[in-house]
Order: C-alpha cells, then structure tokens, then sequence
C-alpha cells in the first residue's frame, strides 16, 4: 500500500538526460532520495498511528466477563415445565455466564463434580468457561444479548431454587427461560442477578477498570487464565491447572507468592478460609455488586 505513495527511486534524473554531468545528477538523484525516504518515514509514521488507534478502539468494545455460576440449570417456563424441572426432565445443566453484553448458557466442555449433601452426595455438572470466545454459537448453547431482554424476575420460594425468569426478543420470537441454582448455598445466587441484568438493559450498571494482567508467559499470567472462570481456588487446586494448561512444573511456594502478589494489585481477590486456607478468585468489574461474593 505504501509503494503507491512513494515514486519509484530507480527513476532516471531528467536532467542527467538533457545534458547535465553525471555528477551533478548524482547528487540531485541523492537530495531526491533523501526526500523520498524522510517522506516515507512521515507516512509510515502516520499509518502506523492510525493502526493503532484503530486496534486501541477496537479494544475498549471488547467483552468483560461480570459472573459465572456453574451447575445452573435451564428449563422452559410454565407450571408444567417447572414441574418437570422438578424432577429432572426437560432440564439442561451448564455454566451460566454473565457478560457487560449478553446473557450466556454454556452446556460445551462439561465436567461432573460430586458434591456432599448431609449423608448423600449429589452430582454437579458445568461447563468450563475461561474464554467466551470458545463457546460454540450453536444450541444447547444460548446467548441472550442484553438489549434484547424484555423482562428478569427472581424465582424460588422456600421450597424452589433460587434463580430467575427471563423473556427477551430473538429475531421478532418473544422467548422465555427459567434458569435455577444446581445448589443451595449462603451468600448471592441467581436472584442476585437480577438488578444487575436490569441495570446493565438500563445503562445504569456501574463497572470498574482492573488492572491489566500480566503476559500469559509469566507465572502470574497463567494463574489469571485458570482463574478466569471466576470460581474460588485453593493454591494447589491452582498449581494443579496451571500445570495442566500450559505443560509446567511448579512449586506450590511460587504459586502463593504469585497468587499474593496478583491480589495485592487487584487481579485477583484472596480469601481466608476459617480453617487457615486460602482461596483465591478473579476480581469482577461489578466492583462492590460482585455476584460471586
């Protein structure tokens, strides 16, 4: 593209052609050269800046991941529906993931977890999300652009898992899904989502700006990635996955010292375990609405 500013430095001198000597050419036929290449320069200069101008904008428009809640449940609304997701029919399980854009059911990449319950134990099936991008844009995946959300309203009552009711638009069909926690716990759950969706719909979610991790090839990159999907971890847990993704040895001393250097910024929050553990977890835009806590 640039070829196609600057004249071509192989052209012979005019005046060398009409008599001048060869060394009068010569030095003209340098000067112009000199001028072609500091006229090169500029350009490059200024394509270059435009290019990244345009990646920087490009850049801001990006999509955040706010939450993930794993073990979700999905189903059809209507009472025949909620009774059948009652007892396990017409039901998906997955990972659901909220975004500054859309709505996300991941049932791809799935995992089964056994989880105590009193003397039981009952199975937990997500979906692990550390890049939105690899989510396949096909069914049973859904994606539910916030724009297009008609109406969210919390569901459960004592007896009913918590969770929520969505209706939005997808391409002029009104569509309706009833999403449920796959767990009781204490702390937020899908309810909790609710202000947040409607706030992000309204414009009147407040986020904030977290500091940019570090390159995937440092340590602490890599502990960022695992812990992108949002979910707390203990040290080893962590070195485990690490080690898993990117092929390393690792010493679980590096780990916590990378761990606690990446809290102290902000990347990452640490959170101390009654028993003397720690669990580390990734930092939400969502600031002080964070779901995950």
């Amino acid at each position: 593209m640039l070829s196609n500013v600057i004249p071509n430095n192989d052209v012979h001198c005019r005046r060398y052609t009409e008599g001048t000597t060869k060394d009068a050419c010569c030095r003209t036929h340098g000067s112009l050269q000199l001028r072609q290449k500091h006229l090169l320069s500029i350009v490059r200069f200024a394509y270059n800046a435009l290019t990244d101008r345009t990646s920087s904008l490009s850049g801001q428009s990006s999509e955040v991941i706010l939450a993930q809640e794993q073990g979700a449940v999905l189903s059809m609304t209507g009472k025949k529906k909620e009774l059948e997701a009652d007892f396990g029919f017409g039901e998906v399980e997955g990972t659901l993931v909220l975004t500054d854009q859309r709505l996300i059911f991941a049932c791809t990449n799935e995992k089964l977890v056994e989880l105590p319950v009193g003397f039981l134990e009952a199975d937990l099936i997500f979906s692990e999300v550390e890049d939105i991008g690899q989510i396949p844009q096909k069914p049973p995946n859904v994606f539910i652009p916030i724009s297009s959300v008609e109406s969210v309203k919390p569901h459960g009552g004592r007896l009913e898992r918590p969770g929520f009711e969505i209706e939005w638009e997808d391409g002029g069909t009104r569509k309706s899904f009833l999403i449920v926690q796959g767990e009781e716990r204490k702390g937020k759950g899908l309810k909790d989502w609710v202000p947040v969706i409607e706030n992000l719909k309204a414009g009147r979610q407040k986020l904030v700006t977290l500091p940019r991790p570090p390159s995937q090839d440092t340590l602490q990159g890599k502990i960022v990635k695992v812990l992108s999907d949002m979910q707390e971890k203990g040290v080893l847990e962590i070195e485990e996955e690490v080690e898993d993704q990117f092929k390393v040895e690792l010493d679980p001393d590096e780990v916590q010292a990378g761990c606690d250097a990446l809290a102290s910024q902000g990347i990452i929050k640490r959170y101390p375990d009654s028993s003397g553990d720690v669990f580390y977890r990734r930092a939400s835009p969502l600031g002080e609405d964070d779901l995950s806590s």
